[in-house]
């Protein structure tokens, strides 16, 4: 999608942080970090939120996951404890429509959320 800036970080038309690569996952750092540890992993192939993602093929969900699990680790928070939040759509607080998961560690995390 020509608009989509996320799809401009996998093009590398648009400068991101990135912490691990795939070929067909790319995680990259969020600008507005809400823990020490805040990555954004995101299939390369455009897919609007996690509802199209779940539907688009057999295991990509499944890489957006493990390469999840495998920025805890490059960040050292896998053993201590870490969250994915996927937000699906603007009430859930999704603004960038390219789907994403927040990995989030290195602090406490309460619950709920907000």
């Amino acid at each position: 999608m020509n608009d989509c800036l996320f799809c401009k970080i996998v093009a590398k038309e648009f400068p991101a942080e990135i912490v691990y690569e795939t070929g067909r996952t790319l995680a990259f750092r969020d600008i507005k970090p809400q823990a020490p540890t805040h990555v954004l992993v995101i299939p390369k192939a455009h897919h609007a939120d996690a509802a199209a993602l779940a539907q688009a093929d057999d295991g990509l969900a499944d890489e957006v996951l493990k390469s999840a699990h495998e920025v805890a680790v490059i960040d050292g928070v896998a053993e201590e404890g870490y969250r994915i939040v996927f937000n699906t759509g603007p009430a859930a607080g999704q603004t960038v429509f390219h789907v994403h998961a927040h990995v989030l560690g290195g602090r406490d995390l309460t619950w709920p959320p907000g």
